[in-house]
């Protein structure tokens, strides 16, 4: 990702019933722009393989259509409600897969990370969130329902937070090749019989 560069970022809100997803594309510090924001739903009746192949295939497709270049996904923290968590971690273990697929970059921000990222206030209300999301997109109308709201929250945290977390990992990057180079001559001079410190 060039520096500044615009990015198109799928966000996903996992859930078994209803999976939020959104796109959006921007910059750190740029206007961001609404590509797309849907619900993949499933029917509580439908057999539990079948809800998961429903969200596969939904997810998948809007990935080919969209074409994000990376996707960001509500990391899963526990409940009170196991068969909840269950079903949402299995619902964000589709997202990640299907973007693994395609060789895109995954990121795992939790509700706080996008909360914080889009109101300013890690433990705002879904109200909020929803309220931040039209007024950064700039939408006509608020997205709905609040999943599809905070697919695109996370979209947003991932666009904001991406520019800084590309510098972390081209920094450790450079080190690495750094002390690589560093080895390297190490080991040549070795073999040309200098000494090795």
């Amino acid at each position: 990702m060039i520096e500044g560069a615009a990015v198109r970022v799928m966000g996903v809100d996992p859930g078994l019933t209803r999976c939020g997803v959104g796109v959006v594309e921007g910059a750190p510090g740029k206007r961001l722009h609404m590509v797309h924001v849907s619900v993949v739903r499933t029917d509580a009746d439908e057999d539990h393989a079948l809800r998961l192949l429903a969200i596969q295939t939904g997810i998948e497709a809007l990935m080919d259509e969209l074409r994000p270049d990376a996707v960001a996904v509500e990391r899963v923290f526990a409940q009170h409600n196991v068969r909840t968590v269950m079903g949402t971690a299995q619902a964000a273990g589709i997202a990640m897969l299907a973007a693994a697929r395609r060789g895109l970059p995954v990121a795992l921000h939790t509700p706080s990370e996008a909360k914080a990222a889009v109101t300013g206030n890690g433990r705002a209300d879904k109200a909020q969130v929803t309220r931040m999301v039209t007024r950064l997109l700039s939408l006509e109308t608020a997205p709905r329902p609040a999943d599809a709201a905070d697919a695109l929250a996370l979209a947003i945290c991932h666009v904001w937070r991406g520019g800084a977390q590309q510098r972390l990992v081209r920094a450790r990057l450079s080190r690495i090749e750094e002390a690589a180079r560093a080895e390297r001559a190490r080991l040549a001079a070795r073999s040309r019989g200098g000494s090795v410190q």
